[in-house]
């Protein structure tokens, strides 16, 4: 019985460690699987999914105006789909994902970030929230010790960003996993 996973964190969560982990685990069992990432997440190489602890696999790009289905079907048969950087997919494409778990009885791991710099949702993470059979928190800490539910994205001085578009590629050197109280205290302090 296959289900579609969303598996979410914070920046710096080990998200796409994770991933790669889970694709080993299915692989060391002789499972084939379709790694997949958005054409969005350039960060590594357009083909790379890599953790921050430097593990890496290549995986197929999908564009916004690709159908995955069709996609799925060219790439061949496969035991399970695990996708990164989730949240960058279209929500067309999570549910053309859906209709893959239901169809093709094929389990889909989705890993992402839930929530922009913002923490307004992005459109893929959405559509997940609301299709997932599962949904999993992978938890990660603020700086004070409590769990960072926000992606607070800063300059290059360490100043929280508030405005800018909603997609700004980048790592430790662009944004930090905070709790909610740290961000909005660090803003109140930068406006004071």
């Amino acid at each position: 019985m296959a289900k579609l996973y969303f598996k979410y964190g914070a920046m710096g969560s080990s998200k796409s460690a994770q991933a790669l982990i889970t694709q080993f685990n299915y692989e060391e069992l002789g499972m084939t699987v379709w790694l997949i990432k958005p054409s969005t997440d350039t960060r590594d190489g357009a083909d790379i999914i890599r953790s921050r602890i430097g593990l890496a696999r290549h995986a197929e790009i999908i564009t916004p105006e690709q159908n995955i289905i069709d996609a799925y079907h060219a790439a061949g048969k496969h035991d399970v789909i695990i996708a990164d950087e989730a949240q960058f997919f279209t929500p067309k494409q999570i549910d053309q994902l859906r209709e893959l778990v239901d169809d093709e009885d094929l389990p889909v791991l989705c890993f992402g970030l839930r929530t922009d710099f913002l923490t307004h949702f992005f459109p893929g993470a959405q559509r997940l929230m609301e299709l997932a059979d599962s949904l999993t928190e992978i938890k990660t800490v603020c700086a004070c010790g409590r769990k960072a539910t926000v992606n607070a994205r800063i300059d290059g001085s360490g100043r929280i960003v508030t405005e800018g578009a909603q997609v700004l590629l980048g790592g430790n050197d662009s944004y930090v996993a905070m709790c909610h109280k740290c961000w909005k205290k660090k803003i109140r302090e930068q406006q004071g």
